[in-house]
């Protein structure tokens, strides 16, 4: 079993302040790193978004990066076509060596057109000007000159990682999983059906099969030592992001996203993906899922205060970790 962080740093006005969320990142990064057994913190990206998503999530993988030792810092999803090909190169390698390869990276294409009218760019070439991002980094990451629009160039230092940090293909539609598929990337999915998809097209494509998809736990666990207490403390802060991921998703026009909308504590409470539970009844939880589960903690979502996302982590490490230690679920060094 997988545990893992994941922040967007998206926070209403009654969220708490950024300055705040970014420094508790780093803080809960390190906490987790020096546990032990903790595999990944997830940072995801979206520009010009209203409460402060993160823009810049390379910047943020260098705060946690350098404040670890162990951990990966997966950015998930990158946009890369937000991003000038030979500068995400350039990024992507200086990142890759101050962690000694633990940068990883799932390449999105984005959605949202606001975005591509705030680059300046054509949201119908998104394709084409991801796949010349990715090839050009493939390039670049070899430290020889090679031709680039025309002309020659070379981006050093060489990454740590053999060919670069691993790159995963996102996407919430049929389209995305054939795509990663048929490139020959590994694929991390919106929505886990998709990933059946992409296994079939990668078979027929004649690649190897690729790395066992992590089975996701639910999106938002909270562990409390009295759910009814924190329930209304917490519920604002959910209902603000998954009605966010619903409303970004009509953007979208396909796909599916796990984040519905809701109004109300007993709508969030009717989600099987939002849990806010004793440490029993994490445990409890946790134990019935298979071994091949990433239970990733969403710590800060929806601008949760970090004093109770602290108690929720703290609380988690105190009563609920040790029993799966000890039973084998989860396993120091990962």
């Amino acid at each position: 079993m997988q545990l893992n962080l994941r922040y967007d740093m998206n926070s209403p006005e009654f969220g708490a302040p950024h300055p705040a969320l970014y420094r508790t990142a780093i803080d809960q990064s390190v906490w987790a790193d020096k546990l032990g057994c903790f595999t990944q913190v997830f940072l995801a990206e979206h520009h010009g978004a209203e409460h402060g998503y993160c823009p810049s999530s390379m910047i943020q993988a260098g705060s946690i990066l350098g404040a670890t030792q162990n951990i990966v810092a997966h950015l998930s999803a990158l946009v890369v076509t937000m991003h000038h090909p030979l500068r995400l190169a350039e990024d992507l390698a200086v990142l890759d060596n101050i962690s000694n390869g633990r940068v990883w990276l799932t390449a999105g294409m984005g959605y949202r057109p606001h975005e591509f009218e705030m680059f300046g760019l054509d949201i119908k070439k998104r394709l084409a000007i991801m796949n010349h991002a990715l090839d050009t980094c493939k390039k670049a990451w070899t430290g020889e000159p090679f031709e680039f629009e025309g002309r020659m160039v070379r981006v050093t230092p060489r990454p740590v990682q053999e060919g670069g940090p691993k790159i995963y293909m996102g996407g919430s539609t049929d389209k995305s999983a054939i795509r990663a598929a048929k490139g020959g990337y590994q694929y991390f999915p919106g929505h886990p059906d998709l990933f059946e998809i992409y296994k079939a097209e990668r078979a027929a494509a004649g690649f190897p099969p690729p790395e066992t998809q992590m089975k996701p736990a639910a999106s938002f666990l909270y562990v409390s030592d009295d759910p009814d207490r924190d329930w209304p403390l917490v519920a604002p802060h959910v209902a603000y992001a998954t009605n966010t991921y619903a409303e970004w998703a009509t953007e979208r026009g396909v796909g599916d996203t796990r984040y519905k909308a809701a109004e109300t504590i007993e709508a969030l409470k009717a989600m099987p993906n939002i849990k806010v539970v004793t440490p029993d009844q994490c445990y409890a939880y946790l134990s019935e899922l298979p071994h091949d589960t990433a239970v990733t903690f969403h710590a800060l979502l929806g601008g949760l205060d970090p004093e109770l996302s602290w108690k929720s982590l703290l609380l988690f490490e105190k009563a609920v970790l040790p029993r799966l230690l000890a039973d084998g679920r989860v396993e120091l060094g990962r």
